[in-house]
């Protein structure tokens, strides 16, 4: 055996890249010295991307496949170095493994609460979370804007920037979009594709791509909620007076099972108090305690009935020619239909209403166009 086949022998390389982190977007291939056989075998299985660095500048992009690292199937290395044919010398090169998979299940949310003018609450304030996938496209390109010389580069280092683009992006579209709160669940399939489009503009120049984008929650902040609970739970209600029996025998529960509440005796007192709401409520004739009252008639006042609650102002959007207006007022729309720029054809929608009407199918705003003055007066 010659010194050359010696030598030749002792280079023999096989590059390639097992991964089973999860979370690796590139890997550097180490070897002592960089140094890489002329003619090695480069393994790129799929799902992978290998950029070839030599010298410091970006040489070769290798899609999944066997190859061997000869001139002849390396055009632009060749035109970087002289290659030696017959003697076969190393040559030092890096070579950076680029992971083209997605990476699923990545998450976002609003840090801080967005601000946004709700057509029903007014100025509100709103969050919101989600998930995201990312997906490296272009692997010079990731490589050259984002990576630079990290030999292993995790979706840790990038997500943070994502995040940030995603978070100003959707709180835009969201506090743009006119849509109440009460109605973004319906909404959010539509306003995450738009989110999704935006941000994957921004994320083209890194060389990477959004497959995916999620809206999991819009939430109000939990003053706002509370407030919207007690509304329900009014109108679940039904009969106030019969509410109003049960929130107190549900108070005195809790004081009996209050441990520092003065123990035996307040569960006495519970109990008393139960007895006696019990026989006031299957009695009418007996008093507040269970005593007999008096048959003597006691005078009544009589209070008057308060006045009944305003009506409520339903506030209107108008859709023409693909685009959105409004809110508007009632007395807007009666305007708009007095200058001709409202017709009975033109399509509205309130909220609460189930879909887009034409406006003479709306019994509220039918009435604009039904107002004709009387006749004139004879002789006139």
């Amino acid at each position: 055996m010659g010194i050359f086949d010696f030598l030749s022998g002792q280079f023999i390389d096989v590059i390639h890249w097992t991964d089973d982190s999860r979370d690796t977007l590139v890997w550097r291939f180490e070897r002592e010295g960089h140094e890489i056989k002329y003619g090695a075998k480069l393994t790129v299985r799929e799902g992978q991307a290998a950029v070839f660095i030599h010298e410091g500048q970006m040489a070769d992009v290798f899609t999944p496949g066997l190859y061997m690292l000869e001139t002849n199937n390396m055009p632009i290395m060749t035109s970087l170095q002289h290659w030696d044919h017959g003697f076969k010398s190393p040559f030092k090169s890096e070579i950076y493994f680029v992971n083209t998979t997605r990476f699923n299940n990545l998450k976002w949310g609003t840090k801080n609460p967005v601000m946004m003018r709700d057509p029903e609450f007014g100025p509100t304030r709103i969050r919101a979370f989600g998930t995201y996938s990312i997906r490296v496209t272009e692997p010079s390109k990731f490589m050259t804007e984002i990576v630079g010389t990290d030999g292993e580069f995790t979706t840790d280092e990038i997500t943070f920037q994502i995040r940030n683009i995603i978070v100003q992006e959707s709180s835009r579209v969201m506090a743009g979009s006119g849509i109440p709160v009460l109605d973004m669940a319906a909404n959010t399939a539509d306003m995450g594709k738009l989110i999704a489009t935006k941000v994957s503009e921004v994320l083209a120049d890194y060389g990477l791509s959004m497959p995916e984008f999620y809206i999991e929650n819009i939430s109000l902040p939990p003053a706002v909620e509370q407030a919207l609970d007690k509304r329900t739970s009014m109108g679940l209600a039904g009969d106030l007076g019969k509410f109003t029996q049960y929130s107190a025998a549900e108070a005195m529960t809790a004081a009996a099972q209050n441990p520092n509440g003065g123990g035996g005796m307040g569960a006495g007192l519970g109990m008393g108090m139960g007895m006696a709401m019990a026989q006031q409520m299957s009695n009418p004739q007996a008093g507040p305690w269970g005593s007999p009252q008096q048959q003597q008639p006691q005078p009544v006042a009589v209070q008057p009935a308060p006045p009944p609650p305003p009506p409520v102002e339903h506030v209107w959007h108008i859709a023409k020619d693909g685009q959105t207006t409004g809110p508007f007022s009632k007395a807007d729309m009666g305007r708009m239909a007095a200058e001709g720029a409202m017709s009975r054809e033109s399509h509205v929608w309130t909220p609460g209403q189930d879909g887009w009407l034409k406006a003479e199918d709306v019994q509220e705003l039918a009435q604009l166009f039904t107002v004709l003055p009387p006749p004139p007066p004879p002789g006139v």
